[in-house]
């Protein structure tokens, strides 16, 4: 029997009897101790020691380009982590099993979406019983047999990884395109599938989110080149049949600066939209021109941004000129710079808008007021509906594939509580209907309840909590409870349907998001206070809903698992060190807790991105200080820390493995705790650990097992 079979045929009863002796069995167990070699550190007059810096492999660069291996002696400490985990683990083996077979059992019953009939087409994807990957494929709207665009499964066999993003179909109808991922590495090969020959033709070096399009004409394929830094740099037509043609339309110099590309809804224009945290700048090429130079909007202007969508003729500009720091709209022609845009929305303090999604006829506009999502559709003639939502706390968006000369709209509904319901919205007579229902199996949204919370935090601002816990759960401080954060990048995390949250709190836990400054959850000046100089409040406002749910009883100290992901590891970590003994245990998913010594890479490929983020240690005295200050590698200290599981991919080149491994080297020297610091590595994959449905299942059960353990013996 293998592990996975041994893990869905275990029970919850094994796992129980397991439990008592976990503690006495991790206090025997032997972690891995990495040698301590000191490295002396020398910028802008101070000096720091690392001691664990040698776990950065010197040649990392050529192992991702397969050039040569892995460092022995550091592949050989990484497996002895995994080996170290797997053993401290294996309490918790049974309960693991009974997590993933729980979550594949919700999911077994999952219907197709269909999509609104574009071009003579029904298109939709599917899952097949027992499988893990998307079949893209169609039919026409009259009935008819099934064509196959896309067999990610059958694609994924042989394949250790197998991921897929930008899958899309040509304007004509001709053509599918997708970039798929074979490494975990985010290097994407470019896929075209000419659907008349049936041939797929592809080609290497692609850089995959928002890299691909196809032009109006459907006569070509832009997509962008991914440099040897994984930075999109370069954007690139060419021709959709016959022999690959490769013509460079457009290379960004500035390592700061992403790239990305894509086409308007209308089809007027394909775009190149170059951005940075502080900066944006549009360049558009004409449908009836796919071979021209891309046209210049507004230049580059460090502190304006903008968005641009094509309607009616003119142009529609999201933007924060002028102070609208939550976004105005204006209009404007094709190479009209910002002097010359007219006004069309005018700013709402309070009303943040996030998108705007144009039709013939109307105007989609999904936008945050209140802290909660709106969506608002507004006519040419200047009316305006809201289309209204009553949950305390949910999630809205406006799904991909809209018919641009149609009047619905279709939205995407959901909420903890609520799986996604697919609602097309008919923009001329304000009426909805229900297209479809994610349906889950054994599921009734009647058994839970979902509560919006504000949490003080010590400055006096108020912390968005979004909490998912069993109907009639006693709030008496005896509840284990997880609490997830990121907070950062200005992304929000949203309070949407969650197969594993269910899963968790189907085991007794309360499942909360805390929604700290460094998200957008209240608007942009609720990013920019949790960015760079301002960071230290993500941190803060984390451990301040720990208190909030501590005070109100959902839970008590030391029953509660923290969980942040990339830049929520960074969250996690620095709201641990701050406050050990909150916490029963802390799952930190590819964490981005080497702040400092990354900050100082300047080869890295995102550094140069996110300076403005995080500030610039490398030539910024006060950045490099605060950076210090807030580091959750260089500030780890004797304390009594709670445990700890932090995870890697072996080839993540955005949150490299050694980040995680340093992290958990120095934890296990400082803590006076007998609580067990695990590290696991995937060896194989990198940022996105995980490719196939039952994979990602199988990674949540692991965690929620380790969960479970930390509040057992908490």
């Amino acid at each position: 029997m293998n592990r996975r079979q041994f893990l869905v045929s275990a029970s919850a009863a094994a796992f129980m009897s397991g439990l008592p002796a976990f503690a006495a069995q991790a206090g025997t167990l032997t972690p891995p101790i990495p040698a301590v070699r000191p490295k002396r550190i020398e910028q802008l007059g101070r000096v720091r020691t690392d001691n664990y810096a040698w776990l950065r492999d010197p040649n990392y660069s050529a192992f991702l380009k397969g050039e040569r291996p892995l460092d022995p002696e550091i592949e050989a400490h990484l497996n002895a982590e995994n080996a170290y985990a797997d053993q401290v683990m294996i309490a918790a083996q049974a309960w693991e099993g009974t997590f993933a077979v729980n979550m594949m059992a919700m999911t077994a019953a999952s219907d197709p979406v269909p999509s609104a009939p574009k071009g003579g087409f029904i298109y939709y994807t599917y899952v097949r019983p027992g499988e893990d990957h998307l079949v893209h494929a169609r039919k026409p709207a009259g009935g008819g047999d099934e064509q196959v665009l896309l067999d990610e499964q059958a694609r994924s066999r042989g394949q250790s990884y197998y991921r897929v993003i930008e899958a899309q179909i040509s304007p004509d109808h001709s053509l599918f395109v997708w970039a798929e991922d074979l490494k975990g590495s985010d290097r994407h090969r470019i896929c075209v599938h000419d659907l008349k020959t049936g041939e797929i033709r592809s080609w290497e070096d692609g850089y995959g989110w928002s890299g691909l399009t196809v032009s109006a004409d459907s006569q070509w394929v832009f997509w962008i080149w991914r440099d040897p830094y994984g930075r999109p740099a370069k954007v690139y037509r060419a021709n959709a049949r016959g022999p690959v043609v490769q013509t460079l339309i457009y290379e960004e110099k500035d390592p700061a600066l992403f790239v990305s590309i894509g086409r308007m809804a209308s089809d007027a224009y394909n775009f190149i939209h170059i951005s940075g945290p502080d900066v944006d700048e549009w360049r558009l090429i004409p449908a009836d021109a796919p071979t021209a130079a891309p046209q210049l909007m507004q230049a580059r202007n460090v502190g304006l941004h903008y968005e641009v969508c094509d309607w009616n003729g003119k142009l529609v500009i999201t933007t924060d000129a002028d102070g609208a720091v939550d976004g105005k709209l204006m209009t404007a022609l094709p190479g009209q710079s910002a002097s010359d845009w007219q006004a069309f929305r005018p700013y709402a303090a309070g009303t943040h808008i996030l998108s705007v999604t144009p039709f013939k006829d109307h105007l989609v506009i999904r936008q945050r007021r209140d802290g909660k999502l709106e969506i608002v559709v507004m006519s040419k003639d200047g009316k305006t509906a809201q289309v209204a939502f009553d949950e305390p706390a949910y999630d809205v968006t406006v799904a991909d594939g809209q018919v641009f000369y149609g009047h619905t709209v279709r939205l995407i509904y959901q909420s903890p509580r609520t799986p996604p319901h697919h609602i097309d919205y008919d923009m001329a007579t304000g009426t909805h209907t229900v297209v479809t229902r994610q349906t889950i199996a054994n599921f009734d949204p009647e058994k839970y309840e979902v509560r919006r919370l504000m949490a003080p935090a010590p400055d006096g601002e108020t912390v968005p909590l979004t909490v998912l816990m069993r109907t009639g759960t006693k709030l008496n401080g005896q509840s284990p409870l997880l609490i997830y954060g990121y907070g950062a990048y200005g992304l929000s995390s949203e309070a949407e349907f969650s197969i594993p949250a269910l899963a968790l709190v189907n085991e007794g836990f309360i499942y909360a998001i805390a929604h700290v400054r460094g998200g957008s959850e209240k608007g942009r000046n609720w990013f920019l206070n949790g960015r760079r100089f301002k960071k230290a409040n993500s941190f803060t406002d984390f451990n301040a809903c720990a208190d909030y749910l501590i005070k109100h009883k959902y839970t008590r100290k030391r029953k509660i698992v923290a969980y942040g992901l990339s830049a929520g590891g960074l969250l996690v970590g620095g709201a641990m060190n701050l406050r050990p003994d909150l916490y029963a245990g802390v799952i930190a998913q590819v964490p981005f807790v080497d702040m400092l010594n990354t900050m100082s890479d300047d080869t890295h490929p995102l550094v140069p991105a996110f300076r403005p983020d995080w500030g610039d240690p490398l030539t910024d005295p006060v950045a490099y200080d605060y950076i210090a200050a807030i580091s959750p590698y260089e500030n780890v200290r004797k304390a009594a820390y709670p445990m700890v599981l932090a995870t890697a991919g072996v080839r993540d080149d955005r949150v490299s493995y050694w980040e995680a491994a340093k992290w958990v080297a120095n934890l296990r020297v400082h803590t006076t705790s007998d609580k067990p610091i695990l590290f696991k590595v995937n060896m194989t994959a990198g940022h996105q650990s995980a490719s196939g449905l039952s994979d990602i299942y199988a990674q949540m059960a692991t965690f929620w097992a380790f969960a479970q353990l930390s509040v057992y013996d908490a």
